[in-house]
Formats: structure tokens, C-alpha cells, sequence
């Protein structure tokens, strides 16, 4: 498991861009009949991507539950959310199987034991992208289907931005611990996210970029309002967003992602607004 640990903002100030892609960009989470994690030490979420093709895949592959999460088992004191960006696939949790169609989602309680990951075709294999974090108590496992979310409608034409967002691992849809995990679907000819933008001190955030043409790029904004930065991004790939720091972002094209957030609270709405006056 790869380990990120956390950056203060002074700090990044004086990041060049290999070293802010270093801390913040994660990279080729899919890689056939493979599990990929990454363990950030900002609030303690896993971001992690799994693609099975030929194989059944164990969420604990390449996973040393002793040494990297310090339990016997992987959600032994976590919870898990997950969404399925690729073909169709099936998710076996305790020997209950979820099958997950493309944009469905699963929320995983803390205390299973045996989480497995396999695709019903090797041609058009699934993408089972995946936010965990710490949990206090037990809650049911949940199939979300993209028709079971809450859809809100956001954003105008003029300001090229209109968009819609489905939450998935939500307390309006489901019960847990801290997790919170949604995708924006931007519509065509529409290019920027969260824009006015914010910061939430009490929650940090994880997007995923997926739905893009290999040429596209999202220029997806972070840094404190008055010291803005920039990562260059391709399709697939996420991004670690530190609570002091805005999360906003810009395509070539039209794009989707997936937000997951950690942290204090659970309150959507809870959001500090960055005035435009105030970027810098």
C-alpha cells in the first residue's frame, strides 16, 4: 500500500510541480486483475482502484492488513464505499454477492471479513473505484443503485457548468460512520466544477476524474484561496484535497468524477465560500 502523509499549507507554497503531483495525484489505479492503494494520512482515507479480468480479485491483495492498517482485516475498523466506472462486475461480500452495473455503487459496513471483486466479462471488464475510512460503528451493507441516488441539478449554461450530482454514500440514501462519496456528471459542452468554490475545514475531499477522451485534461484547482495551484490531469486519475484547500477544476471537454469525503461531520452543506474577489 502506497503511504501519503499530510502537507501544510505553508508548506505547499513552495511545491514545484513534480513535487505537488508527488504529494497530492494518484495515478493508474486500474491494472488488470490487480488492486491499487493509497493510504493518505489526511483524515486516514484509502483511495484505491480495482479491475478485474481473468481473475477474482481479494480486496486485501497487495494489503498487509498487520503492517499498513494495523487490524487482522481489512474493515475491521473501516468502512468502505465503492463505484463501478467500468463494465459490469460483481462484488462477494461474506459469500453475498452484489452485482454492480455500470455507475451502481456498494457501501460496505465495518466488521466484513472477506470482500472479492470479479467481472462478468473479460472484454469489457469492471472498475470498482473505491474511498474507505475509519469507522466507529457497524451499518448494512448497501447496493446503490444509480436510480436508488438523490439527483440534484445545478449550475447554467452561461457559466458552463451545468451539471448534476448523484449522492450515493449519503444520509439522505444511507446510514455511516463518516464516509460520504457522490459523482458529478457534467453535461456536454460544460467544463468547470465547484466554481465559485469553497473549502470545508472540518471535511477533506478525494475527486476522481473518469469519462474523458485520452486527449482530454482537467486543470483541477487547489491550494489556500490566496495561494491557488494547479494539477494537470487525465482520465482516471485522482486527487488528494487537504481540508484547507479549494477543490475546483476545468476541462478541455465535458467530464465526470466522483468525490469522497472524510472528516468531522457529515453536513453536505457545510461549506466555507470562497468569494471570486478572493482568488489569487
Amino acid at each position: 500500500m502506497e503511504i501519503r502523509y499530510a502537507s501544510h499549507p505553508a508548506d505547499v507554497k513552495g511545491y514545484d510541480t513534480e513535487v505537488l503531483r508527488d504529494e497530492f495525484l494518484i495515478q493508474e489505479l486500474f491494472n488488470a486483475d490487480d488492486n491499487k492503494m493509497v493510504y493518505s494520512h489526511v483524515d486516514r482515507i484509502i483511495t484505491g482502484g480495482i479491475m478485474p479480468v481473468n481473475e477474482t480479485v481479494n480486496l486485501e491483495k497487495n494489503v498487509d492488513c498487520a503492517k499498513d492498517l494495523g487490524v487482522e482485516t481489512f474493515l475491521q475498523r473501516r468502512e468502505l464505499g465503492m463505484i463501478n466506472v467500468g463494465g459490469k462486475g460483481t462484488v462477494t461480500v461474506d459469500g453475498e454477492k452484489y452485482d454492480l452495473e455500470p455507475r451502481d455503487g456498494l457501501y460496505i459496513g465495518m466488521g466484513n471479513k472477506n470482500v472479492e471483486f470479479s467481472s462478468a466479462d473479460a472484454a469489457s471488464p469492471a472498475k470498482f473505484y473505491l474511498n474507505s475510512t475509519p469507522a466507529h460503528q457497524t451499518y448494512p451493507t448497501v447496493k446503490i443503485s444509480i436510480n436508488d441516488t438523490t439527483p440534484i441539478h445545478l449550475g447554467t449554461q452561461e457559466e458552463s457548468n451545468t451539471r448534476t450530482i448523484y449522492q450515493y454514500v449519503h444520509p439522505n440514501v444511507l446510514e455511516s460512520c463518516q464516509l460520504l462519496m457522490g459523482m458529478t456528471v457534467l453535461e456536454p459542452n460544460n467544463t468547470w466544477n465547484t466554481m465559485p468554490c469553497h473549502t470545508h475545514d472540518r471535511r477533506m475531499e478525494v475527486y476522481f476524474y473518469f469519462d474523458m477522451d485520452e486527449d482530454s485534461r482537467v486543470f483541477h484547482l487547489m491550494g489556500e484561496p490566496s495561494e491557488t495551484r494547479h494539477i494537470v490531469m487525465k482520465n482516471e486519475d485522482a486527487v488528494i484535497s487537504p481540508s484547507w484547500s479549494i477543490h475546483s477544476g476545468v476541462g478541455t471537454k465535458n467530464y465526470t468524477f466522483i468525490w469522497g469525503m472524510a472528516g468531522e461531520n457529515q453536513t453536505f452543506t457545510d461549506m466555507d465560500a470562497v468569494q471570486m474577489k478572493d482568488l489569487f
